[in-house]
């Protein structure tokens, strides 16, 4: 898919709180755990920052995965009358990977590609979903936008939709920043974060 030279609304996109998974290094894809003391933390943090920029004619959206919706819950709280929950808005699908260990997937990727895996090369080659397939759904959603909107969603995903609506190549996945707790916000193309220290790298669902 080429890269978009569409003008989104804003959005702000954020990732959910850490979860008991995101701590022992399991991989959630489709499948949830519950956000521990800090994700909670980050939640109410991400609702301070929200406060400050975000109006009335401002929507919101989330994922419907147990964490996403729970963080939505807190960091949205009195900010919107409703959250529209949106099934495209979930982690891309790692398939029968799906709650295994971090390292055990980058082992699988790496004996299959008989190299070290890129940052991200270990979502990429999953028997679940692919980034292509991620794309046309993060697209889809962009596309549907009418007004200014949070969206809260998932690590990969985040970083998908921020990439499309920057109208970046596919291959500048890996250089987004992550972390949680944030806020990235993209307007008119350009992008900037709120809160705390990025990790760039940082890949645990």
């Amino acid at each position: 898919m080429p890269e978009t030279t569409h003008q989104y609304p804003p959005i702000a996109v954020l990732r959910h709180g850490e979860t008991e998974w995101n701590v022992s290094g399991r991989m959630q894809g489709h499948l949830d755990s519950p956000l521990t003391a800090l994700g909670l933390q980050q939640a109410q943090a991400q609702r301070r920052l929200l406060a400050e920029f975000i109006t009335d004619d401002w929507a919101i959206r989330s994922s419907p995965q147990g964490r996403a919706l729970h963080t939505a819950a807190i960091a949205c709280s009195g900010l919107a009358q409703w959250i529209r929950t949106d099934d495209r808005l979930a982690e891309i699908d790692l398939g029968a990977w799906s709650g295994d260990h971090k390292d055990t997937i980058k082992s699988r990727v790496r004996a299959a590609q008989g190299a070290l895996p890129g940052p991200l090369d270990h979502y990429a080659h999953t028997p679940g979903e692919n980034f292509i397939d991620l794309q046309v759904r993060c697209k889809a959603v962009l596309d549907d936008l009418s007004t200014p909107t949070v969206l809260v969603t998932h690590g990969i995903t985040s970083r998908m939709i921020r990439l499309i609506a920057q109208g970046l190549p596919l291959e500048m996945i890996a250089e987004l920043p992550g972390g949680q707790g944030n806020i990235h916000v993209v307007e008119a193309g350009t992008h900037r974060t709120l809160g705390p220290a990025v990790d760039r790298f940082e890949t645990t669902l």
